[in-house]
């Protein structure tokens, strides 16, 4: 295990029906004048949109609405919050929502600051090192994390390209967590959702450094706790419980839990973050479609004890052989993304074979999978994981 720091200093309100009682005694701590950040209208349909309002109206703060926040958040959109921030002089934003319109507002607090274009304060892949605006979430998906981490990432569509950015002053200050709150989420958001959360895991379990028993052994249970409680969703869309574990699970994946202590790149988001650069796909459905086939392009004698220990502690897969064990591990993925009703080709989402030599080159450009990842992987290798993805089969 290597050195960490572990900073999450932000205020988890968990649990039924706290917004009421505390939301106000919240935003007072920032000031009266909110943004309130949402995406494309689901809580309107849902009510949380007018249970928000009213409370604001009760605690008398002066609201500025950003709405439309896109699935993958669009630095055009992080302009327009800008600019609102700015000229009517926001204390606090309001992020209702999922990771995405989280995201988008955590670049906004930063920006609010910065004299560059937000662009340019994504592209620089350094860091949030000044200050920001303070920010408040009120989840309503289990996906991303972003409720509980100092990460963003951020689309540009005019370049094609999806990068990651952030830093501690973005943490949220407080964020909501109630599980109610996803009772309406539709059924393929919430399978797309739990492949997020799976994925977050996958990335820290599936590093170079050895010896970090804790972090691996709290990635193993939280993914089976994803793994029980997904289809119960699916089945039972107002089941709290298993709400409420989909909900913790997705934030203590990616809040540095699971991570710090692990060095190295991550594989598969780089791989789809350029999927959804260039066609605007739901990234965890993108992450579905690779995790299995890398897993299965990076299986090798220097890797096959890790992906057996992940075949039994995980799916409860006992081998006496440790290929034969690891190869079931990785059907298990594949299988358990389809039976959550997850495409699992690329041209099921309209990518078909014409930019994948691209995507792969940018995906090389935009991370350090070639040096840094498990197993580093070139653009070559980036085309071939492409490729597999091209037709539905089962591996093993």
């Amino acid at each position: 295990m290597e050195n960490f720091r572990f900073y999450v200093p932000t205020d988890v309100r968990f649990g039924k029906d706290r917004l009421k009682d505390e939301l106000a005694d919240v935003l007072n701590l920032y000031g009266k004048t909110v943004l309130l950040a949402y995406g494309g209208g689901s809580i309107k349909k849902n009510g949380l949109y007018d249970q928000v309002l009213s409370l604001m109206k009760d605690n008398q703060n002066k609201v500025v609405e950003l709405s439309g926040i896109e699935p993958n958040p669009r630095v055009e959109t992080v302009d327009r919050g800008i600019a609102l921030c700015r000229e009517h002089q926001v204390d606090v934003i309001l992020a209702v929502g999922g990771g995405s319109t989280i995201d988008c507002t955590k670049v906004i607090a930063a920006g609010f600051y910065a004299e560059e274009p937000a662009w340019e304060l994504v592209s620089k892949r350094k860091g949030f090192n000044g200050p920001a605006l303070p920010l408040v979430t009120v989840l309503t998906l289990a996906a991303t994390g972003s409720e509980m981490n100092g990460g963003a990432v951020i689309t540009n569509l005019a370049t094609n390209q999806k990068l990651g950015v952030g830093g501690p002053s973005v943490l949220p200050k407080v964020s909501f967590l109630d599980p109610q709150n996803t009772y309406t989420v539709p059924a393929y958001q919430t399978a797309a959702g739990s492949a997020d959360i799976l994925s977050h895991l996958f990335e820290n379990y599936f590093k170079k450094t050895v010896g970090a028993d804790v972090q691996d052994s709290v990635s193993e249970g939280l993914m089976r706790t994803v793994i029980k409680n997904c289809p119960t969703a699916l089945k039972t869309p107002d089941d709290y419980d298993a709400r409420a574990n989909l909900m913790w699970a997705s934030s203590l994946a990616l809040n540095g839990l699971t991570g710090n202590g692990k060095s190295g790149a991550w594989s598969c988001h780089p791989m789809e973050h350029e999927l959804s650069a260039f066609y605007d796909i739901t990234h965890g459905i993108g992450l579905a479609i690779l995790t299995p086939r890398w897993m299965k392009y990076v299986l090798s004698e220097e890797t096959v004890s890790k992906f057996s220990q992940f075949a039994e502690n995980v799916w409860g897969i006992k081998e006496q052989d440790e290929f034969v064990a690891a190869k079931k591990g990785i059907q298990a993925v594949y299988d358990f993304f389809k039976a959550c009703g997850i495409p699992m080709t690329l041209p099921e989402v309209g990518i078909n074979e014409e930019k994948l030599s691209l995507m792969a080159e940018q995906a090389v450009k935009h991370s350090t999978i070639e040096t840094d990842a498990y197993m580093p992987l070139s653009k070559e290798d980036v085309v071939k994981i492409y490729q597999d993805c091209m037709t539905e089969s089962s591996y093993y």
